[in-house]
């Protein structure tokens, strides 16, 4: 990953994607979120007008039908854009944010809603890093990017969800930030954001997250127990592929995506399959990849209940297990 010590915009440093993404279920923690989220911009009177146009993730998930309650209507150009974890999939990131500002009435109110990196360089969520993801913010790197479209980002909230997240309000022309804003900027600044050797601890965070899982399964391995996954999340392949994981360690993996289920995990032969033959093949342990899905999956697959853990090395903030 390449890092701009001026602007603060992290990137991968060569990236070729061209495939399509198999699009993900949206996950019941961003739809709490999601909800949770509209009533905080609701609430701090940023929901303004009667129109919305929402800028898709392959991840999954939107915020339309939440502001269609609202009584807010699709349109072009809209007085609320919304983007959640949209933009960051864009090649080119300064058309990207073009395209956002023009599709943003004058008196309208631009959403964008992005993995924090602060929280990934703080936690070493380094496999948030991935191949389609062309971008990864700072608040700091993100009001560089929306000032040379001319915007402004007015107002900020941040939630636990992935470890650490981050929403901004931007606005046409040129404002004052609030409190929010500039107490986040302090933070980063604190923290070293834009410093290459700071954000650098990913290798490091990189290297010891694949050793723990590969002891762990080899442990697993030596000790008969037959473990499956759950979650073909796009942080997965670079992990199992460092981590040297094959169906002789982790026999498969499960996902409710139905466009995911039939493959692979990129770079292993590990399959992916789905949540009805997880249960069929009544796993000794279940290894979920994704710490946020565990509340819905327990509720969803009891027949499992006492057989999830998470991934070793992974975040986990705020969870009950």
């Amino acid at each position: 990953m390449d890092l701009c010590a001026g602007c603060g915009l992290a990137q991968l440093a060569s990236d070729d994607t061209i495939t399509e993404e198999p699009r993900g279920i949206e996950p019941l923690a961003l739809r709490d979120q999601a909800i949770d989220a509209v009533q905080r911009v609701a609430e701090a009177g940023w929901l303004r007008g009667s129109t919305m146009r929402e800028f898709g993730s392959p991840h999954g998930g939107t915020w339309l039908p939440l502001l269609a309650e609202r009584g807010f209507v699709e349109s072009e150009t809209a007085d609320v854009v919304l983007d959640s974890f949209g933009v960051m999939h864009d090649p080119d990131q300064r058309a990207g944010f073009q395209f956002r500002a023009k599709t943003t009435a004058p008196e309208g109110v631009l959403l964008v809603q992005f993995p924090w990196l602060l929280a990934m360089v703080s936690q070493g969520q380094w496999n948030a890093l991935r191949h389609g993801h062309f971008g990864y913010y700072s608040l700091t790197a993100l009001l560089g990017l929306l000032n040379s479209v001319g915007m402004s980002v007015a107002t900020a909230w941040e939630f636990d969800l992935y470890g650490g997240t981050l929403l901004a309000a931007a606005v046409h022309g040129r404002v004052e930030p609030d409190e929010s804003v500039r107490e986040i900027l302090e933070r980063e600044s604190d923290f070293g954001i834009r410093d290459p050797a700071v954000v650098g601890r990913l290798q490091c965070a990189a290297e010891v997250h694949a050793a723990q899982l590969r002891d762990w399964l080899l442990a697993q391995a030596v000790d008969g127990r037959k473990v499956y996954g759950y979650g073909a999340s796009s942080r997965v392949p670079a992990l199992f592929s460092l981590a040297g994981v094959d169906r002789r360690l982790l026999q498969a993996v499960a996902d409710a995506s139905p466009a995911k289920q039939g493959r692979r995990i990129p770079g292993t032969d590990v399959a992916i399959i789905s949540p009805e033959q997880l249960v069929a093949a009544d796993p000794d342990c279940v290894m979920l990849t994704l710490p946020d899905l565990y509340d819905e999956v327990r509720r969803a697959y009891p027949q499992l209940d006492g057989r999830w853990s998470i991934e070793p090395g992974a975040v986990v903030k705020r969870l009950a297990l």
